[in-house]
């Protein structure tokens, strides 16, 4: 679901100010250029995960953004242990039983 950018401050329960320091800040990067921002589900997640951080736990500006910074980074070893899973998977992949590999050569 994409979101405008008046529909994502309704969502997030953010005002413009907040909103506009947060892409500043690049706490957020919402696809499109200004003034037709969109807004994806990530970000809303992303922005209310801010507004925990923030008032939930409160957490200062610099603080804010050591947390993303290290969040975007255990998202990119995740994405890339999943893939060196997938290749190791398939390349240790058991044969077919009806390919050439699995049956047995030494019957005649």
């Amino acid at each position: 679901m994409i979101l405008s950018k008046q529909d994502f401050l309704a969502h997030a329960r953010l005002d413009r100010e907040t909103l506009e320091v947060w892409i500043e800040e690049e706490w957020l990067v919402p696809s499109g250029t200004p003034p037709e921002l969109a807004f994806s589900e990530a970000d809303l997640a992303r922005a209310q995960l801010i507004r925990d951080l923030i008032e939930g736990i409160g957490v200062n500006d610099e603080g804010v953004g050591v947390i993303l910074n290290l969040v975007d980074q255990m998202h990119g070893l995740r994405k890339a242990l999943a893939e060196t899973l997938n290749a190791v998977r398939e390349r240790t992949a058991v044969p077919d039983a009806g390919s050439s590999m699995g049956r047995n050569q030494d019957h005649e």
